[in-house]
Formats: structure tokens, sequence, C-alpha cells
């Protein structure tokens, strides 16, 4: 059994592997400078479908695939299917379950999705639950812009601290066997809210949640930012990492150059128009299952920790005028046994 590390925090005795990952991304975010690391980039973004959604569901779809595959796995060797998304009802991952026909449980933390669906996964596989478990999550620039703000046809002047929905979906196996990293410790996070009411400006709004976890995992599990190689927020960009920074400064943790946010990376701010970075599921999924998988298995990196933060409001509390609670999820990842 493995041990809570305080009220928010999991230390795997036996922790389970990041077998195999996956990602596909949109030709924008083929274009920056990730995307090397992407194993499959298309060249529009409609993918031959008749909308946008369904676009999306083709992307999830491609990514699961491509997770088996590198593998070497059977669908049917998986347990459970968990995936989440940006969309309605979370529609996108439930079209796809209903290909994939695994149980599945449906997902729903906003851009944080990825490291929820690995650190429940995770879980699964640690309590003997499962031994193969396929997680997976999606965002499309298109369909997220037309739910929460304002299609991309209408041409919207877009402010400074706005970011980029990312095009793309990634997907893992997480495995009582395989090959490192190993996922040897999530921390939970807690529902954050700090008032915060601009949809243009989610990384303001993320970021004390970012903090809330981060300072949780620092403490529960009596380690220093140092302990990691790098330590990567989800889609704060610019201006919601520069935030983070200073809240953990003033609560004594100094984050230096092991630092940095999947909003910000994935995109070239020089050469694109992005604002102030990434953001949506994909954000995290195509930098953590894509730059961060292939920098761990190369050697590049031994211990990373993954922070995917989401924004936990919907079309209808925002016309409401309501704030926008967020929430962040955090899973460690490492080459070793986690010892």
């Amino acid at each position: 059994m493995s041990p809570k590390a305080g009220k928010h925090s999991i230390l795997f005795d036996a922790p389970p592997y990041l077998a195999s990952a996956a990602t596909v991304a949109g030709p924008r975010e083929g274009q920056g400078p990730l995307g090397p690391d992407f194993d499959l980039i298309y060249k529009d973004l409609l993918l031959e479908q008749k909308s946008f959604e369904a676009a999306e569901r083709k992307m999830l779809a491609d990514a699961c695939a491509l997770a088996l595959e590198k593998g070497n796995y059977r669908l049917e060797q998986m347990d459970y299917f968990l995936a989440g998304d940006l969309l309605n009802q979370i529609t996108a991952s439930s079209y796809c379950a209903a290909k994939l026909a695994l149980p599945f449980f449906g997902l729903y933390g906003a851009c944080s999705t990825l490291a929820l669906s690995l650190a429940l996964g995770a879980i699964l596989v640690a309590a003997g639950f499962a031994t193969n478990v396929l997680a997976a999550t999606s965002s499309h620039n298109c369909s997220s812009e037309r739910q929460f703000r304002y299609p991309t046809e209408y041409g919207f002047q877009r402010p400074l601290q706005a970011q980029w929905t990312v095009t793309g979906a990634g997907a893992a196996v997480i495995g009582a066997e395989g090959q490192p990293p190993r996922i040897t410790a999530v921390t939970t996070g807690k529902v954050v809210d700090f008032n915060q009411n601009d949809p243009l400006g989610l990384g303001v709004a993320m970021a004390p949640a970012a903090a809330s976890t981060l300072l949780l995992h620092f403490q529960e599990l009596q380690r220093n930012p140092s302990y990691y190689d790098l330590i990567v927020t989800g889609d704060l960009g610019k201006v919601g990492m520069a935030l983070n920074r200073q809240i953990l400064a003033r609560s004594g943790y100094q984050l230096d150059d092991n630092y940095n946010d999947c909003g910000v990376m994935i995109y070239n701010p020089d050469l694109q128009q992005v604002e102030s970075g990434g953001s949506g599921c994909a954000c995290s999924a195509l930098v953590g299952l894509g730059h961060i998988w292939r920098r761990m298995q190369e050697g590049e990196l031994k211990r990373v920790l993954l922070v995917s933060t989401g924004a936990l409001h919907s079309p209808t509390t925002l016309a409401q005028g309501e704030s926008i609670p967020s929430i962040a999820h955090a899973v460690a990842l490492e080459m070793g046994d986690g010892s």
C-alpha cells in the first residue's frame, strides 16, 4: 500500500511506469520550437472532418492509437481509459471512449486534465486495480475559442495577457511493468478562487492554484525545488508564470532556472502571435508527453515535476459574472525508482 504523505500527496512504494507516450499536434504547434518532439503534425485544423469538434475527436483517437503502437500494446491489454477535454460534457473524450469500448472514467479538470489522468491512472495501477491504464486529453483552438470566447472568424482583438489554446492531443500508457520514467509521487490540488473573472487572463486566475499545489508538494514530501531537474507548470503563460514565482518566493521557495511553463515553451513568441503563451489541455500534454518524455528517454532529465493547471469556469458562469476557480495537480516523473 502506498503511503500518504500528508493530506494531498502520495509517495508510491512501487511506482508505476509511464510506459508509453504519444502526441499529435496542430500546424501552429508543429511550427513551434518543440515541433520535432511530436509524433504527428497535422497540415490543417479540420483534419478532413466536418467540424472542429470532430477534428478534436480524431486527434484524441490518433494519440491513443499511437501510444499503444509505440509501446507494443494491444487495446485489450488496457484495463481502463481515463480522458477529458474542454468541450461541454467532455464530448471529444466520450466519443473516443465509445470507439475504444474500454471501461471509461471521464474526467474534467480543464487544462489540468493531463496530470489528473496520470495521477488517477498511477493510483489505480499502484493499488492493484489495473495492470495497464490508457490516459489521454485533447484541446482544439477553434472548438475552445467558439465555446469559451469568440469564434476565430469574428476576428476578435486579443489583449496581451491572453493565451492561445493549443491544438493537439496526448496519450500515455501507465503500467505495472515497462520502461522508465516512473510516476513516483502525485499531489492532488485543491480548488483555489482568488476572485478573478477575466476569461482572457486565465494565467492570473490559475497561478495561485499552481503555487498552492507546489507548496503542498514541497511541504508534504519535504522536498525543495532543487530536487527536480525541471519543474514545469501547465499553461500559466508569461504573465501567470511570473505571478507564480512571486507567490512562491513570498512563501520561502525560490523557483530558479529549473522552472518553466508549458505555455511559454510550446510557441516561439517572436515569430508566432500567441500573446502570453499557450493554454488548453493539449498544452501540458504536448510538452509533457512529447518534449519532456523525449528528454527523459535520452537521459537529459532524471527528475521532473509536472504541474498541470486548470481554470474551472464555464460559458454559463462567465455570462453570469462569476469568478474563475482554478486547480492544479502535480505528478513526479523519475528515471530511477524514486527512492
